[in-house]
Formats: structure tokens, sequence, C-alpha cells
């Protein structure tokens, strides 16, 4: 699903810390009617599924964590600035700050876009010009900018939230952490595992950040036999 403030779902003004995020998506999945089910998530779907996970511990049968920082738990608070590393991470910064990316994003949406999905591919031709066409759209909806943003902008709520979740509880259902070769985390597991009872890893060869746009097969094959397990 698209969280709340990305894709065509609505912008909310407020909210976009992780906790708020995992109830306005429970109150979505309870609304169609689901109490058992899986769960992955990629990136910041990431920093929104282990709490939820949490949360509902009851409820998510399976947990796929692909390739993200969680704010809290396994984000660093000091983050690398050597420059092999660097372009990695930058943006958590400068996505924080009050007003100034949005001045230098505004109208320059493609180019933005076009850095991030093509640079932190392993191979840049994972996404075709029509594939950009579409982010440069959702983006450029009223409130995506704001909202996209708005993420960052919380993470230190969202950190605060987690480390309490984590405090007194482990995640209990069997928990699938996956990396790419060329990703952003080379290891999801080690820094996870405080945090799981039963936790498996998995690292997905010839990718980059965007692990399911880029090994679609392997992902899928990764996920049939994790869910069905």
């Amino acid at each position: 699903m698209d969280l709340p403030g990305q894709g065509d779902s609505d912008k909310p003004l407020d909210g976009y810390d992780t906790g708020t995020v995992a109830r306005r998506v429970h109150g979505l999945v309870a609304r169609v009617g689901l109490t058992h089910y899986n769960l992955a998530a990629h990136d910041i779907g990431a920093w929104v599924g282990l709490p939820y996970a949490l949360m509902y511990p009851n409820e998510v049968s399976r947990l796929a964590l692909l390739d993200a920082g969680i704010p809290g738990v396994t984000l660093p608070d000091m983050l690398p600035n050597a420059p092999d590393q660097a372009w990695r991470t930058w943006h958590f910064a400068f996505h924080a700050i009050p007003d100034l990316p949005e001045a230098l994003i505004t109208g320059r949406e493609r180019v933005y876009l076009d850095w991030f999905l093509r640079r932190k591919a392993a191979n840049p031709l994972s996404f075709s010009d029509a594939d950009i066409d579409e982010y440069v759209r959702i983006f450029s909806l009223p409130g995506a900018l704001r909202a996209g943003l708005a993420f960052y902008r919380a993470a230190s709520i969202s950190a605060e939230q987690n480390r309490a979740l984590v405090r007194d509880r482990k995640l209990s259902m069997p928990v699938l952490a996956v990396s790419a070769d060329q990703g952003s985390i080379p290891d999801m597991v080690a820094p996870l595992r405080p945090f799981v009872d039963d936790l498996r890893g998995n690292t997905v060869s010839s990718s980059g950040h965007f692990i399911p746009e880029e090994q679609p097969v392997a992902v899928a094959q990764l996920f049939g036999e994790f869910f069905a397990g």
C-alpha cells in the first residue's frame, strides 16, 4: 500500500511519526477485514513496519524488512560523512532542515528523483524513463514534497517511540532481514538481532537500495519461501 503522504494516498498535514502512521495503516487493515497477515516493508515502509509489528504482534504472522536503517533501533545517531558513504545518507539531515529542501527541489523534481533512483540502483537502467515520469507525477502532487520530507522531520520522534517499544519487548514472529550487495545497509541482520526472537537473513545480489524494483524475481522467490514457511 501507499503509506499516508506517499503515492496517491492523502497528504495529511501532520502525523508522520511512525507510531501515528502505523495506527493509520492499521485502521485501513481493520477496515478491509484483515486479522492475520504477513507484512513486507522497504525503506521508510520498514520504519513503519517494525513498530507496526510490535504494536500488533497478534496480527502480523511474519515480517520482512528490506534495506532500511530504522530510527531509534538500527539507524545510527551519527551518520557517516566519509565520501564513500555519505552519498548514501546525506539526505537524512538535508530533508530535516525547514524550508530549504522545498526551495531547492521545487521545479527540479525530475533532477532530484533521477539522482535518487538511478544513483542508488546497482543498474541505473532498472528505472525506465516511464518509471521516472510516474515518480515525478506523484512527487509533484499538491502536498507530496511536504509529506515526503515530513517522515524525516519526524524521525527523532519516531526514534523515541521505537526505543520505548523495544525496551520491554521483542518481535516474536519470524522476521526476514533482506540486504542488497550494493544497498544502503550492508548487513540488515546484525543490528536487528537484539530486537528479534526468530531472525533470518538474506542478501540479494546485483542490487542497490531498490531491491524489489531491481531484482523482482529474487524478491518474489524470497517472499514465496519465507511467507509460506
